[in-house]
């Protein structure tokens, strides 16, 4: 590259040069020649004059002499003429024409000057007293002069030229150099080297532009440093979490993973590598897929990163095209809660038995026709069967709970109209109302369809209605419908009753969590219904939510997703 630019400026300054020196020589070889016939003519006419001033035209053997002596001293030819243009005498061997054109000029103009080139020769005539004095000065005698100044100034050309032209390369080549500087300055700049600096003096404009670089490497140089810094600092600090981070490129590709991910799978500490050839959890990779093409957070649950071992994962896009998935282990919960799960099922199973046979005793003794027992022991054992048949509900409500917990809780599904499901599940529940004295009313409902397990939704509409009738009862009416909301119908239990405090609404669906404890074991509830139809409503694919304010009633809303219409 700078070989080229110094080509290029050393025949920029060649090419200025021999422009200059031939216009110089055009011009000088000009000017030069023009003054030397003016000079010429002026010198021929001065002598022409005093030729004019010193003869007369009547003694012709006067006019020989002072033609000759005239010719001797101006190194011309002399020639007198008559006013009528005839030749009297002349220094030159060969006769003159009559009446040339410079004569005439003389003769006619007011000054008594007449001057033409021909043959090579230069005339000018003087008008005198009855003469006219004609001198004829050959030019190539001013050709000659012009030929050895000629010579002289292109002598001068060349060594001047020759000067010039070191000078150039000189300056070129210091030039070039220069540049040179400051292309290999950015080839360590491209390189990563951000330390490089040009290091010009304050010459010109080039100068100027190696300060302005050197300056911007120095900022890009502290901004790397500061930003190798916060890498190092987030690499040490993902590489401190417990939970296990890789990152992929818009392609896929692993581009970065911490220390956690790579005890857990060393071929993710390969980059560049795809990441399917990493790790081969479907749901992982699902999560990552999400998240780069539709741009948007994904959480799922993976079995199969390592052997024996659950994590929780999340993936979410990043701003450069690529994303980010964080995995975190939860084996040990996933442990500690199937343990819970089968404790709370064996414990529910085993004290079925006992409880029913408490039961059964205590009905038959209270149905005892004898009617031998004491008022006392009627009101214990009223006591004792009114706590069993609770904790019976409560073991019953606890294996509803395993079952729908459990990874292998598995709903049948098959399209319903909304109408129908809520209609169905009201007439189920219509003995509920009997003695409780609220109204159980169906309001708008909609005939969209929707894929659900019809006896599982029944347990949901229960445990809600349920749940309205003894919480809402003050209101005296619980409403149950279906409305249309985008590609789902959302479902809705409303009562009327003191509704629920905000504090209480994000842990309304927690196992055991009651608003009023006290009333809630008065009215024989569990704390375990809401908990069931959360889990029946998530298996379905949809959502529970409840909205309430105090003393304007509680309204649990469920959606599920609607069946697109069947083409005709």
């Amino acid at each position: 590259m700078t070989g080229r630019v110094f080509t290029k400026l050393f025949l920029s300054f060649v090419l200025v040069l021999a422009t200059s020196a031939a216009i110089l020589e055009f011009t000088l070889r000009s000017i030069v020649e023009h003054s030397l016939r003016t000079q010429a003519g002026q010198s021929l006419e001065g002598k022409a004059r005093l030729l004019a001033n010193e003869v007369h035209p009547g003694d012709v053997a006067a006019l020989r002499q002072a033609a000759v002596r005239g010719a001797m001293d101006a190194k011309a030819q002399v020639t007198f003429f008559g006013r009528d243009g005839a030749v009297l005498s002349s220094s030159a061997v060969q006769a003159q024409p009559s009446d040339p054109e410079e004569v005439r000029t003389a003769i006619a103009s007011a000054d008594g000057l007449g001057q033409s080139e021909r043959n090579g020769m230069l005339y000018v005539a003087v008008a005198g007293h009855g003469l006219v004095v004609q001198l004829a000065y050959p030019l190539n005698a001013i050709d000659e002069t012009m030929h050895v100044i000629r010579r002289d100034l292109l002598l001068a050309i060349l060594v001047a030229s020759g000067l010039a032209i070191l000078l150039a390369a000189f300056l070129a080549q210091r030039g070039a150099k220069r540049l040179e500087r400051i292309v290999v300055f950015a080839g360590r700049i491209s390189a990563g080297d951000f330390s490089a600096r040009v290091e010009e003096g304050n010459l010109d404009e080039i100068s100027e532009v190696a300060h302005a670089l050197d300056v911007t490497a120095s900022r890009l140089e502290a901004s790397f440093q500061a930003l190798e810094a916060k890498q190092r600092e987030l690499a040490a600090l993902l590489d401190s979490m417990q939970e296990a981070v890789v990152a992929v490129d818009g392609a896929g590709r692993i581009s970065w993973s911490n220390s956690v991910m790579q005890r857990i799978t060393p071929m993710a500490s390969l980059s560049g590598r795809a990441l399917v050839h990493a790790l081969r959890d479907p749901e992982v990779l699902a999560c990552v897929e999400t998240a780069l093409h539709q741009r948007e957070v994904r959480s799922g649950k993976a079995t199969s990163v390592a052997p024996g071992r659950v994590f929780d994962v999340n993936a979410a896009p990043t701003p450069d095209g690529g994303a980010v998935a964080v995995l975190h282990d939860v084996t040990e919960i996933e442990r500690a809660e199937k343990m819970r799960r089968d404790f709370v099922a064996n414990v529910s199973h085993e004290l079925r038995t006992p409880l029913t046979s408490i039961s059964g005793y205590v009905e038959t003794l209270l149905d005892d026709p004898t009617d031998q027992l004491a008022p006392m022991a009627r009101e214990f054992l009223g006591i004792i069967l009114k706590n069993a048949t609770r904790m019976n509900r409560l073991t019953e409500d606890l294996l509803a709970l395993a079952s729908v917990e459990s990874g292998r809780y598995r709903v049948k599904l098959q399209p319903v109209a909304a109408a129908t499901l809520v209609e169905d599940s009201l007439e189920s529940l219509a003995g509920m109302t009997v003695d409780s004295g609220v109204a159980l009313e169906a309001d708008g409902l909609t005939n969209t369809l929707v894929m659900v397990d019809e006896d599982a939704l029944t347990q949901v509409f229960g445990n809600l209605v349920e749940n309205a009738m003894k919480y809402g009862k003050s209101g005296g009416r619980v409403l149950v419908g279906a409305r249309d909301i985008a590609d789902a119908v959302e479902f809705y239990v409303q009562d009327f009753g003191p509704g629920i405090g905000s504090e209480h609404v994000d842990r309304i669906f927690e196992r055991f969590y009651r608003v009023d404890k006290a009333r809630s074991r008065d009215s024989g509830g569990t704390g375990l219904g809401l908990a069931i139809a959360k889990h029946i409503v998530l298996a379905h694919g949809g959502t529970i939510r409840v909205e309430s304010e105090l003393g304007a009633g509680a309204t649990f809303l469920f959606t599920l997703p609607s069946t697109p219409p069947r083409a005709s």
